[in-house]
């Protein structure tokens, strides 16, 4: 079910719920580029486990207005604000990729309404102390995050073309993902459902414009607006060793600093089998609540 969400500052979520209306309620926070149609669990993977599940387009994607500056802290009272239009009071969060960051601050925010949180894939605050952010990170992610920090005008040009581009041939982002992909993540974005998936996410994430893939690179790059030691709450890092877009040294740095976190990292596993890896998580976010 689509619904539009006003936001406090007046702007508008476009949102989706997935799988059952009555279940135990999840937020599920795409990734970058993404949005609401992004990799998620099958209805019949939602209702065997009595789950409703929440997606929606970070600000400048899809159907949702941008937010200009925004920070990694500001998704939290989106979240809210979505939240309290539906009525629900306490949730679960996870997040894949670039919604992981997103994910960890609904953690450290709305302590009051989280009860589980999951970061699949996550990248850790740029000015984390003592971890090379750079190690093991693909040659076109250094340089996005590099620009991002240095040259942001340059950034946006250079993501604007590539959405222009994106949006007239939208296999060109997997074609251009592929050629750095290890052999793990080939595998699975080879399976033609997934393919299929992955097309529609990137085309509605870059459907009005590519400010929210902008945005995000921006704020990844900036200070969070949290500290992930603050979060209280339960926490599980999940992370594959072989991940060339955000290495695994990023969900062992948080893994060190979160009290609550339990650090899960698969040692043949790559970014693109966090898709596999999700239903698994999501019955640890829901047990026993």
């Amino acid at each position: 079910m689509r619904r539009r969400v006003r936001a406090n500052d007046g702007r508008h979520l476009m949102t989706e719920q997935l799988g059952d209306p009555r279940g135990k309620p999840v937020f599920l926070l795409h990734g970058t580029p993404g949005s609401r149609l992004g990799p998620a669990p099958r209805g019949m993977v939602l209702y065997q486990r009595r789950m409703r599940m929440i997606v929606y387009d970070r600000p400048g994607y899809g159907g949702s207005d941008r937010l200009p500056g925004r920070t990694v802290a500001d998704v939290a009272e989106d979240v809210r604000a979505i939240a309290d239009e539906m009525g629900l009071e306490r949730f679960s969060v996870v997040g894949r990729s670039g919604g992981a960051p997103h994910a960890l601050a609904c953690a450290a925010l709305m302590p009051d309404r989280v009860d589980r949180t999951a970061a699949l894939v996550t990248l850790a605050p740029r000015d984390a102390d003592g971890l090379d952010w750079f190690e093991g990170m693909t040659a076109s992610n250094v340089d996005a995050y590099t620009s991002a920090l240095d040259d942001p005008s340059g950034l946006a040009e250079v993501f604007t073309h590539r959405s222009d581009e994106i949006r007239k041939d939208p296999i060109k982002l997997l074609n251009d993902l592929r050629r750095e992909l290890p052999d793990s993540d080939r595998m699975i974005v080879a399976d033609a459902g997934v393919r299929s998936m992955l097309l529609r996410n990137y085309q509605e994430a870059l459907r009005m414009s590519a400010w929210g893939w902008i945005d995000d690179a921006l704020a990844f790059n900036s200070p969070w607006g949290f500290d992930p030691a603050d979060i209280t709450g339960r926490v599980m890092l999940w992370h594959g060793e072989q991940d060339v877009f955000s290495p695994v040294g990023h969900s062992r740095w948080l893994a060190e600093r979160i009290p609550g976190a339990t650090a899960v990292l698969e040692p043949a596993a790559a970014h693109f089998e966090a898709l596999h890896a999700l239903p698994r998580i999501l019955t640890w976010l829901i047990e026993d609540l």
